[in-house]
């Protein structure tokens, strides 16, 4: 089996004995120097606009390069939220789960080409506002199919709205609303004032029972906290409950490496699943320690697109035990857990 990372010739340049950094130069952080984004998903009016009309106006939204994607001809979160920033895109043409994927990525390389010319000024983050109908995977995949975005830009976040009120009902019918928070890093519960507290369980229930490794938080009069918009944390190896299957066969599943793994047994494995399962691979992404490595490598993969791994200089927290977040459609996790047990035993 050969892939870009288990073919031999990659082998052979990353594990040469003189060269004392295989990955390239370590990072800070997982996406390195590039441009952070953040993909604003959630249902119907579940309160994406306001959420983000609201961090455009704090100072933690300074700099925010915004792309608005709407179903329909005339755009109307663009206007609401054009008067936040100078720096808003509108994405026409439908959804962004279908033909405006090409969109996404040819106004994400329009952007970054301004940014180099001067243009615009220089971009703290991007933010993509999806239309309530869009499927968050395409988005993913663009960060990891365009060579060019991805050398740019990388996915900080994916944040997932949910109202309160009626979101427990949507999450049970809507099977767009349960996509978008099984791809969840974060889950936004919006609405809490117009909700009892039996409404509000029903939800965080709706959304644990979905994708039990979101951290959940509530909006207060329509803000949240400014760490609330900062990078998500990779699961803590502690975290590993499975989460139940729903109607679609999505699940979500911690698998725990406490010791540290031999990276080219440890692609394979990856190589593997990808070849044999890719597209039920919704997202899979962690952090790993592998043998001969200070700090922990980033492991990112969504379907069958692979993100060439990052080494970080450090743990990002105090656990330094491995872990990887699998979220699929009719993945077991024994039989995922298998395939990493049986080629790292070679």
């Amino acid at each position: 089996m050969s892939s870009r990372w288990t073919s031999e010739a990659l082998t052979d340049r990353l594990f040469p004995a003189a060269r004392p950094a295989p990955f390239g130069r370590a990072q800070k952080r997982p996406r390195g120097a590039r441009v952070p984004v953040i993909v604003v998903t959630g249902f119907l009016g579940a309160g994406k606009t306001t959420l983000v009309k609201r961090f455009l106006a704090s100072p933690e939204g300074t700099g925010t390069a915004v792309i608005v994607n709407e179903f329909g001809e005339i755009g109307i979160d663009d206007a609401l939220l054009r008067g936040a920033t100078d720096k808003t895109v509108l994405l026409g043409n439908g959804c962004l789960c279908c033909a405006s994927r090409s969109d996404l990525e040819t106004t994400l390389q329009e952007l970054l080409a301004d940014a180099r010319l001067g243009r615009v000024p220089s971009m703290a983050r991007v933010l993509i506002e999806t239309s309530g109908l869009a499927d968050p995977l395409p988005i993913l995949q663009s960060f990891v199919s365009d060579r060019g975005i991805g050398r740019e830009m990388a996915v900080d976040l994916v944040l997932a709205v949910v109202d309160a009120v009626d979101g427990a009902a949507m999450l049970a019918v809507a099977p767009e609303a349960r996509r978008q928070v099984a791809l969840a890093d974060r889950v936004v519960v919006s609405k809490r004032d117009l909700a009892d507290t039996d409404a509000e369980n029903a939800v965080r229930a709706a959304i644990a029972a979905i994708n039990p490794q979101a951290e959940i938080v509530v909006a207060q009069g329509g803000e949240i906290p400014a760490s609330a918009w900062a990078a998500s944390e990779l699961p803590r190896s502690d975290f590993l409950a499975s989460g139940a299957l729903h109607s679609e066969g999505v699940s979500s599943f911690v698998l725990p490496f406490p010791r540290p793994v031999a990276w080219p047994a440890f692609a394979q494995a990856i190589d593997a699943l990808v070849a044999l399962r890719g597209a039920d691979i919704l997202r899979m992404k962690g952090l790993v320690a592998v043998e001969g490595l200070a700090g922990p490598l980033v492991v990112q993969v969504v379907r069958h697109l692979v993100h060439p791994p990052v080494e970080l200089t450090d743990w990002p927290d105090g656990d330094r035990a491995g872990r990887l977040v699998v979220i699929g459609r009719g993945l077991e996790r024994d039989r995922v857990a298998a395939v990493f047990d049986a080629l790292l035993a070679l």
